[in-house]
């Protein structure tokens, strides 16, 4: 059972224990008049809450096709379990409400627990407020701790480009030790115009419309930036031989050798970069490859 199966189990458990103490303390339902076989009304109520939130769980799972993902962030897992209270909360007060007409009603002749639409909303009434009380909780538990799982792995994620960035200059450095001019590249637009610079220097390049706008250092550290009537197919082309330049969006390429820092947060990911501290945002679909690239040089 991995990690994600326990903290469900967990999460799920806890809330129903919390939603049948809650019933405990206040008995509705006619409890008051039980002695010590409201307990066990309670512990079947609390069987019947755990059958809810495995049904919940896979109706989830198979009919609104949002299983339980770690990788979505915290914001999916939070959109996910709103999604649960209203799929659960109807779901358990209806299997309470034929409890209570089967079982409760029969034992003491005790007619306020007859099946009806009131006593369906009183008792989704009581379990939607207790549902919202302890998904507060769980809302505030889970925000805390992924936003503290994606600071830690933004800070490694960080620490492993300074090291690609280090492993990747020492070829420049013999370059340049030798004079060689193979590092320089040529881009070359549609019509006359071209850019050419050391691949070293480039920053990124963004789509602007039907051009591309290079952006690059001088030798002076100076930032500066060149337009070609291109699209950002054609760039990718000529430098998909060089690693250190990928996409990381629709309209951008970036030079990991150049980004500052990582930044993230359970929304999007952004790349910080140097001599401009410009921010190049990576899409959605472009994150997972983006870290897997990083990890494994």
């Amino acid at each position: 059972m991995n990690r994600g199966h326990k903290e469900t189990i967990s999460t799920r458990f806890v809330s129903t224990a919390f939603i049948v103490l809650a019933i405990a303390i206040f008995k509705p339902f006619g409890l008051e008049v039980w002695q010590w076989q409201a307990y066990v009304h309670l512990l079947a109520m609390f069987m019947l809450g755990l059958i809810s939130c495995f049904l919940t769980e896979v109706i989830l799972k198979y009919a609104v096709r949002m299983p339980r993902s770690y990788d979505r962030g915290v914001n999916y897992i939070i959109s996910r379990n709103l999604r649960f209270q209203f799929i659960n909360t109807p779901l358990v007060s209806l299997l309470i409400c034929l409890y209570r007409h089967f079982v409760l009603r029969p034992s003491l002749l005790v007619e306020v627990n007859r099946l009806s639409w009131s006593n369906y909303l009183e008792t989704l009434l009581i379990i939607a407020f207790l549902s919202f009380a302890i998904g507060l909780y769980w809302r505030f538990k889970f925000r805390s701790s992924y936003l503290a799982a994606e600071l830690e792995e933004t800070r490694q994620l960080n620490e492993q480009l300074k090291k690609m960035q280090a492993s990747d200059q020492e070829p420049h450095r013999k370059a340049d030790d030798s004079a060689d001019s193979s590092s320089l590249i040529t881009l070359e637009g549609t019509t006359n115009e071209h850019v050419t610079l050391d691949i070293a220097d480039l920053l990124y390049i963004e789509a602007v419309g039907n051009y591309v706008k290079v952006v690059s250092k001088s030798s002076n550290n100076e930032v500066h930036a060149s337009i070609l009537r291109a699209t950002m197919k054609q760039m990718e082309d000529v430098l998909q031989s060089y690693p250190m330049i990928v996409r990381c969006h629709r309209a951008f390429l970036v030079n990991l050798s150049q980004v500052e820092q990582i930044s993230s947060n359970s929304r999007t990911m952004q790349l910080v970069m140097r001599h401009n501290n410009d921010i190049i945002p990576v899409s959605r679909s472009n994150v997972s490859k983006l870290k897997e690239m990083i990890e494994q040089r």
